[in-house]
């Protein structure tokens, strides 16, 4: 990865704690689902990148499980610890076969070039 990380040696214990307890539930739920489904999308309500992605992938005919965690005015701080663990900064976080693709724009190329099929 070439974007650094701070080590985990440089953190006091209380914050390691407190990091990996962070809506623990939430991050354990999209992590279970992207382990047991071949294709995720984990968005938010009245995000149109969410919507565009899922449109796509429909139409291109493919099945995915989709995860929503609130909307602008809600769940900020589930979705916040969902961005920790993935390290993707926006929605939709989109998953293929366990790997984190990126977001809309990264989907649609990769429906273009014909690496994500049915």
């Amino acid at each position: 990865m070439s974007r650094p990380l701070l080590n985990p040696a440089n953190v006091a214990p209380e914050a390691l704690t407190f990091i990996s307890g962070y809506h623990q539930d939430v991050v354990n739920e999209v992590a279970e689902t992207v382990f047991s489904n071949k294709v995720v999308v984990v968005g938010m309500k009245q995000n149109p990148f969410v919507k565009k992605a899922r449109q796509a992938l429909t139409e291109a005919g493919i099945s995915f499980k989709y995860l929503e965690y609130g909307g602008y005015m809600s769940m900020w701080k589930p979705r916040l610890a969902i961005k920790l663990w993935s390290g993707w900064p926006t929605y939709p976080q989109v998953f293929v076969d366990g790997k984190l693709m990126g977001g809309f724009k990264e989907i649609e190329a990769a429906l273009k070039a014909g690496t994500i099929k049915k």
